[in-house]
Protein backbone atom coordinates (compact mmCIF):
# COMPACT_ATOMS: atom_id res chain seq x y z
CA UNK A 1 0.00 0.00 0.00
CA UNK A 2 1.67 3.27 -0.91
CA UNK A 3 1.93 5.83 1.63
CA UNK A 4 -1.07 8.57 -0.10
CA UNK A 5 -3.23 5.63 0.39
CA UNK A 6 -3.10 4.93 4.17
CA UNK A 7 -2.79 8.66 4.52
CA UNK A 8 -6.57 8.24 3.01
CA UNK A 9 -7.49 5.44 4.93
CA UNK A 10 -6.17 6.67 8.30
CA UNK A 11 -7.48 10.13 7.59
CA UNK A 12 -11.17 8.61 6.77
CA UNK A 13 -10.69 6.55 9.79
CA UNK A 14 -9.68 9.30 12.06
CA UNK A 15 -12.87 11.69 10.25
CA UNK A 16 -15.47 8.23 11.27
CA UNK A 17 -14.02 8.40 15.15
CA UNK A 18 -14.50 12.92 14.52
CA UNK A 19 -18.44 12.08 13.93
CA UNK A 20 -18.35 8.78 16.68
CA UNK A 21 -16.93 10.32 19.79
CA UNK A 22 -19.43 13.12 20.53
CA UNK A 23 -22.13 10.21 20.79
CA UNK A 24 -20.01 9.75 24.28
CA UNK A 25 -20.84 13.14 25.73
CA UNK A 26 -24.11 13.84 23.15
CA UNK A 27 -26.38 13.08 25.93
CA UNK A 28 -24.72 16.23 27.96
CA UNK A 29 -24.56 18.89 25.85
CA UNK A 30 -22.12 20.95 28.07
CA UNK A 31 -19.57 18.23 28.94
CA UNK A 32 -18.92 18.23 25.05
CA UNK A 33 -18.24 21.51 24.76
CA UNK A 34 -16.14 20.55 27.97
CA UNK A 35 -14.42 17.77 26.63
CA UNK A 36 -13.56 18.79 23.20
CA UNK A 37 -14.55 15.27 21.76
CA UNK A 38 -13.81 16.21 17.61
CA UNK A 39 -10.95 17.70 18.64
CA UNK A 40 -8.92 14.46 19.30
CA UNK A 41 -8.63 12.73 15.99
CA UNK A 42 -8.38 15.84 13.79
CA UNK A 43 -5.16 16.80 15.98
CA UNK A 44 -4.13 13.18 15.23
CA UNK A 45 -4.62 13.56 11.88
CA UNK A 46 -2.32 16.55 11.81
CA UNK A 47 0.21 14.88 13.51
CA UNK A 48 0.38 11.17 11.48
CA UNK A 49 -1.26 11.86 8.09
CA UNK A 50 -0.03 15.65 7.60
CA UNK A 51 -0.65 19.23 7.52
CA UNK A 52 -3.45 18.60 4.06
CA UNK A 53 -5.31 15.84 5.61
CA UNK A 54 -5.11 17.41 8.90
CA UNK A 55 -6.46 20.73 7.29
CA UNK A 56 -9.32 18.75 5.41
CA UNK A 57 -10.13 16.17 8.02
CA UNK A 58 -10.82 19.05 10.70
CA UNK A 59 -12.70 21.12 7.70
CA UNK A 60 -15.19 18.42 6.91
CA UNK A 61 -15.81 16.54 10.52
CA UNK A 62 -17.83 19.31 12.04
CA UNK A 63 -20.07 20.31 9.16
CA UNK A 64 -20.41 16.64 7.91
CA UNK A 65 -21.35 15.43 11.73
CA UNK A 66 -23.90 18.81 11.36
CA UNK A 67 -25.39 17.53 8.46
CA UNK A 68 -25.70 13.77 9.47
CA UNK A 69 -26.69 14.36 12.94
CA UNK A 70 -27.70 17.85 13.53
CA UNK A 71 -25.11 18.30 16.19
CA UNK A 72 -23.39 20.42 16.34
CA UNK A 73 -26.04 23.25 14.95
CA UNK A 74 -24.77 24.54 11.43
CA UNK A 75 -24.89 27.92 12.43
CA UNK A 76 -22.90 29.18 14.30
CA UNK A 77 -21.39 26.31 15.89
CA UNK A 78 -20.28 23.91 13.42
CA UNK A 79 -19.21 27.09 10.49
CA UNK A 80 -16.94 28.59 13.26
CA UNK A 81 -15.47 25.15 14.32
CA UNK A 82 -14.61 23.88 11.12
CA UNK A 83 -12.01 26.26 10.27
CA UNK A 84 -11.00 25.74 13.89
CA UNK A 85 -10.48 22.50 13.53
CA UNK A 86 -9.26 22.72 10.07
CA UNK A 87 -6.70 25.36 12.15
CA UNK A 88 -5.99 22.53 14.29
CA UNK A 89 -4.83 19.93 11.98
CA UNK A 90 -2.88 22.27 9.26
CA UNK A 91 -1.02 23.26 12.33
CA UNK A 92 0.08 20.35 14.05
CA UNK A 93 1.33 18.83 10.88
CA UNK A 94 3.12 21.78 10.05
CA UNK A 95 4.73 22.24 13.10
CA UNK A 96 5.58 18.13 13.57
CA UNK A 97 7.20 17.84 10.32
CA UNK A 98 9.62 20.96 11.41
CA UNK A 99 9.45 19.72 15.03
CA UNK A 100 9.00 15.76 15.15
CA UNK A 101 11.59 13.47 16.86
CA UNK A 102 11.36 14.47 20.28
CA UNK A 103 8.51 15.32 23.11
CA UNK A 104 9.32 19.15 22.94
CA UNK A 105 8.53 19.21 19.70
CA UNK A 106 5.13 17.10 19.93
CA UNK A 107 3.81 19.33 22.92
CA UNK A 108 5.04 22.43 21.26
CA UNK A 109 3.26 21.70 18.01
CA UNK A 110 0.14 20.49 19.86
CA UNK A 111 0.47 23.57 21.63
CA UNK A 112 0.65 25.95 18.93
CA UNK A 113 -1.84 24.19 17.20
CA UNK A 114 -4.36 24.88 20.13
CA UNK A 115 -3.90 28.18 19.98
CA UNK A 116 -3.63 29.33 16.29
CA UNK A 117 -6.95 26.95 16.11
CA UNK A 118 -9.34 29.52 19.29
CA UNK A 119 -7.56 32.54 17.40
CA UNK A 120 -9.16 31.03 14.33
CA UNK A 121 -12.41 30.07 15.92
CA UNK A 122 -12.89 33.92 17.85
CA UNK A 123 -12.39 35.36 14.44
CA UNK A 124 -13.99 33.51 12.23
CA UNK A 125 -16.83 34.10 15.15
CA UNK A 126 -16.90 37.53 14.50
CA UNK A 127 -18.81 37.95 11.10
CA UNK A 128 -20.57 34.44 11.47
CA UNK A 129 -22.39 36.04 14.33
CA UNK A 130 -22.78 39.13 13.06
CA UNK A 131 -24.24 38.42 9.75
CA UNK A 132 -25.63 34.99 10.31
CA UNK A 133 -27.08 35.07 13.89
CA UNK A 134 -27.40 39.55 14.61
CA UNK A 135 -25.65 38.72 17.74
CA UNK A 136 -21.94 40.58 18.40
CA UNK A 137 -19.02 37.78 19.55
CA UNK A 138 -17.57 39.33 22.40
CA UNK A 139 -13.77 38.80 23.74
CA UNK A 140 -15.73 37.61 27.11
CA UNK A 141 -17.35 34.72 24.60
CA UNK A 142 -14.31 34.13 22.95
CA UNK A 143 -12.46 33.64 26.74
CA UNK A 144 -15.42 31.64 28.16
CA UNK A 145 -15.63 29.48 24.63
CA UNK A 146 -12.16 29.12 23.76
CA UNK A 147 -10.65 28.33 27.41
CA UNK A 148 -12.73 28.82 30.43
CA UNK A 149 -15.25 26.12 29.55
CA UNK A 150 -12.62 24.18 27.78
CA UNK A 151 -10.30 23.70 30.01
CA UNK A 152 -10.51 20.04 30.43
CA UNK A 153 -10.70 19.47 26.90
CA UNK A 154 -7.57 21.31 27.02
CA UNK A 155 -6.00 19.77 29.25
CA UNK A 156 -7.15 15.94 28.37
CA UNK A 157 -5.49 17.09 24.33
CA UNK A 158 -2.27 17.64 26.22
CA UNK A 159 -2.28 14.45 28.06
CA UNK A 160 -3.64 12.19 24.91
CA UNK A 161 -2.53 13.87 22.32
CA UNK A 162 1.61 13.67 23.02
CA UNK A 163 1.17 10.25 24.56
CA UNK A 164 -0.66 8.92 21.72
CA UNK A 165 1.98 10.54 18.92
CA UNK A 166 5.10 9.19 20.89
CA UNK A 167 3.98 5.66 20.99
CA UNK A 168 3.67 5.60 17.63
CA UNK A 169 6.55 7.29 16.80
CA UNK A 170 8.13 4.50 18.83
CA UNK A 171 6.45 1.86 17.47
CA UNK A 172 7.67 3.27 14.01
CA UNK A 173 4.17 3.69 12.93
CA UNK A 174 5.07 7.31 11.99
CA UNK A 175 8.28 8.71 10.99
CA UNK A 176 10.22 10.88 13.35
Amino acid sequence: MSNKTKQLVISALLLAAGLVLPFLTGSIPNFGRMLLPMHLPVLLCGFVCGWKWGLLVGFVTPLLRSVLFGMPPMVPTALAMAFELAAYGAVAGLCYRRWRGSAQGVYLSLILAMLVGRLVWGLVSIPIYALLTEKTFTLMAFWTGGFVTAWPGIVLQIVLIPAIVLALEKAKLIQQ
